[in-house]
C-alpha cells in the first residue's frame, strides 16, 4: 500500500512538474494558488462531465446534477489534500491549506458557471418544447 501511495505521490509530481513548466514556457506566471484554482476547477468540472451521466443513469429520474455535484464536492477535496500531502512527500512545493481551499473554490467558482450556461439552455429547450405543444 505504502508503494502505492508513493507511486501515485510521484505521478501527481510529475504532473505539478509539468503544469509548472507550461506556466513558466508560456510566460504565464500563475501563481501555486492561481495554478490550483484553474486545475482543481477544470479537474471537478471533467468529472462532473463524467460522473453525471453514470449517476443519471443510476436514478433515472430526479435532480440528478445534484447528486453529481456532491459527489465531484467531496472527491475535490480529497484530491486538494492528496495533492498537497504529495507535494510535502516528494518537496516539490510547500503544503498549505490556503492552496487547498483555492482549489476548491476553483471547482465551486467553475462549476457555479457552468451550471448558469446549463439552466439557460434548459430554460430555452423547455420554453421551445411548450411552444410545439
Amino acid at each position: 500500500m505504502e508503494t502505492l501511495l508513493y507511486g501515485l505521490a510521484m505521478v501527481i509530481a510529475r504532473v505539478h512538474s509539468f503544469i509548472l513548466s507550461l506556466n513558466n514556457q508560456f510566460e504565464y506566471y500563475f501563481s501555486d494558488k492561481e495554478l490550483h484554482f484553474i486545475v482543481m476547477g477544470l479537474l471537478g468540472l471533467a468529472m462532473v462531465f463524467v460522473l453525471h451521466p453514470v449517476f443519471k443513469w443510476l436514478a433515472s429520474r430526479g435532480n440528478v446534477m445534484v447528486i453529481t455535484f456532491f459527489y465531484v464536492f467531496t472527491f475535490i477535496i480529497v484530491i486538494a489534500f492528496a495533492i498537497e500531502i504529495g507535494q510535502r512527500m516528494t518537496g516539490t512545493g510547500s503544503m498549505e491549506s490556503a492552496d487547498i481551499a483555492w482549489g476548491i473554490m476553483g471547482f465551486l467558482c467553475i462549476f457555479a458557471v457552468f451550471a448558469v450556461i446549463r439552466a439557460i439552455f434548459t430554460a430555452i429547450r423547455n420554453a421551445v418544447r411548450r411552444r410545439r405543444r
